[in-house]
């Protein structure tokens, strides 16, 4: 993650590393150069009872190793086990080649860029839902 930059709103808060940082009164711009330093906007968690969809489970375990409430090993398995799971039903190019893209990010040990490409993935998850609710 070297050379990770952080543009925040005002108040807005950051985990980083399982500290939780609020930004002052003005936009600021924070420059991440510890390459495994585990980052998560506040604004973009998923809380507990939102996880109800496949795509929000799986993104909830990357999450939780961001936030350092998961062991690392473990949550690699489940995550790699989720992904092949997702694999299953998104069948589009685009969706294959976000979930490559995070099951290489999960391979690398990189939880956030897994976690970003797992969370393009949420508005289709949402789009199939309701179709599926529809017919």
């Amino acid at each position: 993650m070297a050379g990770l930059v952080l543009k925040l709103n005002p108040h807005e808060r950051v985990l980083v590393n399982g500290a939780v940082i609020e930004n002052g009164d003005r936009r600021s711009r924070l420059s991440i150069l510890t390459p495994s330093a585990n980052i998560l906007r506040l604004r973009d968690a998923i809380r507990p009872d939102e996880v109800n969809t496949p795509v929000r489970r799986v993104c909830y375990i990357a999450q939780l190793v961001l936030s350092g409430d998961a062991v690392e090993d473990e949550a690699q398995r489940q995550l790699l086990r989720g992904i092949e799971q997702l694999a299953q039903v998104l069948v589009d190019a685009d969706s294959r080649m976000h979930l490559e893209a995070a099951r290489d990010a999960v391979a690398q040990g990189d939880f956030y860029r897994s976690l970003k490409c797992l969370r393009v993935l949420l508005p289709r998850e949402e789009a199939l839902m309701a179709a599926g609710g529809a017919s």
